[in-house]
């Protein structure tokens, strides 16, 4: 079932706050889906969701190459949800802290990384049953 990423119900929005990890995929550059755990938060009020990385990945290489269409999926039994939207990399010291402050408030406090990036998401397709 689609939603408008803008006025999600309140029962998806705390499914989405709660600790789930989910599953991110890009697309490498021919075409394929590269699908890999992470965590992921999400910011309603401005529909952007947000995925902390290495900048050596193959998910922040595949968005930085153009391939910048990407879903996020998380599922918990038959609840599920799927962010998708076209994403970018950050690495500009505010962001990166911003997201891995998010990230701690869902999941814990990130291991250090110096090479650290954040995948923005503009948040453009909500699908879901939560």
């Amino acid at each position: 079932m689609a939603h408008d990423p803008g006025t999600l119900n309140p029962s998806m929005l705390t499914f989405l706050t709660e600790r789930h990890l989910a599953t991110l995929t890009t697309l490498r550059a021919d075409g394929s889906p590269h699908v890999v755990p992470v965590g992921v938060t999400f910011d309603a009020a401005t529909r952007t969701a947000r995925v902390i990385t290495s900048g050596t990945s193959a998910k922040a290489h595949h968005v930085r190459a153009g391939q910048r269409r990407v879903a996020v999926c998380q599922v918990d039994g038959r609840r599920w949800v799927t962010l998708e939207g076209t994403a970018v990399v950050r690495d500009d010291p505010a962001s990166v802290a911003d997201a891995e402050r998010r990230y701690a408030l869902r999941y814990r406090t990130p291991r250090e990384n110096p090479a650290r990036v954040v995948l923005e998401i503009s948040v453009d397709r909500v699908l879901g049953n939560a």
